[in-house]
């Protein structure tokens, strides 16, 4: 029980109901954060879309859903792309049950990556706080994140110094990293299956790289995540042999981390700066080496030559040559990296440390 309870209104990603996928590495970070503060003695209410629904271990909050349309991420939009909400959009909705239901809350904490909760923040009464979960793909962001960082940078917090670096700040950036349940990732000693790569199937996540290493090697690539773009899917499938790529889907925490505790490696293959890598940490909680670019988040969590290698941007043969010495890499070192750096528990204490310092508590 922490010594300064609150009572906290949780705002989820508009893009989809949390569940679904389409909120890609959102879903599992909020889960976490609900989990640990709860297990801290803090109330929470969370406002989603409709249709959220949340995993064992989260009983405790209250959950107010939304309908309304989908939002359009900006990672799938021009950096230099308008504001755009649909009518009768998910956006406005969440933000403005948020802030009624905010009244007898001590803050509010932001998860929705977009620019209305930060544009408001200086002009309403509840304290909101925002978790960045994107690194800059917009100007218009960027922007919005500058600017509130000049009046209330003790708002804004990062998952990594490289996704933080991304933005004109004011200060040096809050920088909290992510976590994870591990008791629901099974340590695997031998992990003799094949490749494996996760996350949304869309361009900026590069699976096209990973599934040429594969086809080089003359490996399998086991492929996990909601197809966002049908037609790239299909075009990568047909620029390899047949059988290279086995689709496994969009899988629950439990199925999916079983599946890729069997992998001898994890490739991870972004093409543009992510914020922190969930995969990457999962692979990791598994015992499984990550093989990846030096780009983004995972650059900061990947040690070359203790729990993975990590290669140059864009640099296939650098990716295979580090599955090719994938053995020289000790298993154990993965999951202990992730036992002292991803617990949810450590993250929620780092939000709450967060949270309280900017409401003056300590």
């Amino acid at each position: 029980m922490t010594s300064s309870p609150l009572r906290l209104i949780l705002i989820s990603t508009p893009i989809g109901f949390i569940g679904s996928g389409k909120g890609g590495g959102v879903e599992l970070t909020l889960v976490a954060i609900i989990k640990g503060l709860l297990e801290m003695g803090h109330h929470i209410v969370l406002v989603a879309p409709y249709g959220s629904f949340l995993p064992s271990g989260c009983e405790g909050a209250e959950i107010i859903t939304v309908k309304g349309i989908d939002q359009s991420s900006w990672q799938h939009q021009v950096p230099d792309a308008p504001i755009t909400i649909p009518f009768n959009g998910m956006l406005p909705k969440l933000v403005e049950v948020a802030l009624k239901v905010s009244k007898n809350s001590d803050a509010i904490l932001n998860l929705c990556y977009d620019w209305l909760p930060l544009w408001l923040t200086p002009f309403v009464e509840p304290k909101i706080f925002h978790l960045i979960s994107m690194a800059g793909v917009s100007k218009l962001m960027e922007a919005t994140v500058r600017d509130l960082s000049k009046t209330h940078h003790s708002r804004l917090a990062f998952h990594t110094f490289s996704q933080a670096s991304d933005y004109e700040l004011i200060d040096q950036p809050i920088v909290l990293g992510n976590g994870f349940d591990l008791k629901n990732y099974h340590f695997q000693l031998k992990g003799q299956g094949p490749l494996g790569w996760a996350g949304r199937v869309a361009p900026e996540k590069g699976l096209e790289d990973a599934a040429k290493v594969a086809a080089d090697l003359g490996d399998k690539l086991f492929v996990w995540g909601l197809i966002e773009d049908k037609a790239y899917a299909s075009k990568i499938e047909s620029l390899v042999p047949e059988g290279t790529i086995e689709w496994k889907g969009f899988l629950n925490t439990q199925e999916f981390q079983s599946q890729l505790g069997s992998c001898r490696a994890l490739i991870n293959t972004p093409k543009w700066n992510e914020a922190y890598g969930n995969v990457v940490a999962e692979a990791m909680a598994c015992g499984v080496p990550v093989v990846a670019y030096r780009r983004g988040g995972p650059g900061e969590l990947v040690q070359s030559g203790v729990t993975g290698w990590l290669v140059p941007s864009d640099d296939i043969e650098g990716l295979k040559k580090g599955v090719l010495n994938i053995d020289k890499i000790k298993r154990q070192n993965c999951r202990d990296w992730a036992n002292e750096s991803a617990s949810y528990q450590m993250f929620a204490k780092r939000i709450n440390s967060w949270i309280q310092s900017g409401l003056g508590i300590r």
